[in-house]
């Protein structure tokens, strides 16, 4: 059995035993002091509902999986809809000569209703114009709208909100303004590309957001009410429509699209990863509480925070867990668990205390368990290392200096595993 530091798990049908000391979780206190987190138990995610444990491959994928994936929609992200739309798609604008010769530039909408051409995402990409093939892409969706992904003055700004500090539409001014997040020229310089919309094209990220978004717009057509799922649900189906058209573009390898994001999106990335397999590789980046950081930890955000911030990006049985984390039915290693045997990325910073380093870091180490059954090397040690010293096989884990962000030294990390996973440098 597979050593575990600071956690037992519970071999009773995968169920958590909470010893009574355990009944006050604090969860309405971020602790950032780590001889403050207080003892947990972990469920196995190898133990299914017999008492028995996941011996196979086929066993995993046919009976624990499914299973572990459905606890997730009933008490965490929703249902993910699995009616097929019939989507449209219109080239809006395309450069063969964008970025100075070394890129093209594709402007996509993506039509998810065709009664109602306001229900669309609008999809933002850059190849490398050199490409003797089809390329192998990073996806993600981004914060405050596509022209703020590149002081490109060919991006065409979108008539929709964009949710930041303010309700606003991108303007001039804001071109190139999250640059620093997208390094378009050295994801390009190594032979990938980069796809992406802007989140607020699916749903404004507010308490109301469904109202307007496509939780609404698309109720009838989805079968599915939008109390059935929340903001981080949508977000992440998005992505699942942008994959539908990569792989109707000729000039994108499909077969090898990476699913990535910060934050609450790195949160979306990996839902997106778990319900949609054909992202090939995912990349959590410092998605926290709700994304790879383990929920029984008593460090940084907790369950209750973040829900009584955010109570609108988890479905409502999530709520019950606020002060009884102990009693949640899964925990996030079991979320990481669910890409395997696909390679999986988690990323932190040294300073963003908030999303709690050490737990997305355990999180990944966790999930080893379920790769080896795959014959997958995980991150090969218990020992969480030191500042910028990546870690890892088919799961690797970085902790970077710095604060809450997606910086160039991540995306480095991102595009070698890349190269390394998806064959060779030259892909």
């Amino acid at each position: 059995m597979r050593k575990y530091t600071l956690v037992t798990i519970c071999l009773v049908a995968g169920l958590i035993k909470v010893a009574p000391a355990f009944a006050q979780f604090p969860a309405d206190t971020a602790n950032e002091t780590e001889s403050n987190v207080i003892p947990y138990t972990l469920p196995d995610p190898l133990m299914m509902t017999n008492g028995k444990r996941v011996k196979t491959t086929d066993q995993w994928m046919k009976v624990q999986r499914p299973y572990l994936y459905h606890l997730f929609e009933e008490n965490v992200y929703g249902r993910y809809p699995k009616q097929r739309l019939a989507a449209r798609y219109q080239v809006r604008e395309e450069s063969r000569d964008a970025l100075g010769g070394t890129a093209v530039r594709k402007q996509i909408r993506i039509f998810l209703k065709p009664a109602d051409t306001s229900v669309h995402i609008d999809v933002l990409m850059y190849l490398p114009a050199n490409a003797k093939g089809p390329v192998p892409v990073f996806v993600g969706l981004n914060f405050k709208g596509n022209a703020t992904v590149q002081p490109d003055p060919h991006i065409i700004l979108s008539n929709n909100l964009v949710f930041s500090s303010v309700e606003k539409r991108n303007d001039d001014a804001a071109r190139g303004t999250t640059a620093s997040r997208w390094p378009v020229k050295t994801i390009l310089e190594n032979g990938f590309g980069l796809v992406t919309a802007c989140y607020s094209d699916i749903e404004l990220d507010k308490k109301d957001g469904w109202e307007t978004g496509m939780r609404t717009t698309l109720q009838h057509e989805l079968k599915i009410k939008p109390q059935e799922w929340g903001a981080i649900g949508a977000w992440a189906w998005g992505l699942s429509r942008i994959m539908d058209y990569l792989e109707t573009d000729k000039e994108v390898d499909a077969k090898k699209v990476a699913v990535m994001g910060l934050s609450r999106l790195g949160k979306t990335a990996l839902w997106a990863g778990a319900s949609d397999t054909r992202f090939s590789i995912v990349i959590s980046n410092e998605s926290g509480e709700g994304g790879a950081a383990l929920a029984r930890r008593w460090f940084g955000e907790t369950v209750k925070l973040m829900n009584d911030h955010f109570p609108y990006w988890f479905v409502d049985a999530y709520k019950k867990y606020n002060k009884n984390v102990f009693d949640l039915p899964v925990d996030q290693h079991e979320l990481l668990a669910l890409i395997a045997p696909r390679p999986l990325y988690v990323a932190s910073a040294a300073d963003d205390l908030w999303s709690d380093p050490k737990g997305e870091f355990l999180s990944a180490w966790h999930a080893g368990e379920v790769y080896s059954l795959f014959g997958k090397k995980g991150l090969g040690t218990d020992e969480m290392p030191q500042v910028e010293q990546p870690i890892g096989n088919t799961i690797h884990y970085h902790i970077r200096k710095g604060k809450h962000d997606i910086t160039l030294y991540d995306w480095e990390q991102y595009i070698n595993f890349a190269k390394v996973q998806w064959g060779d440098a030259n892909h």
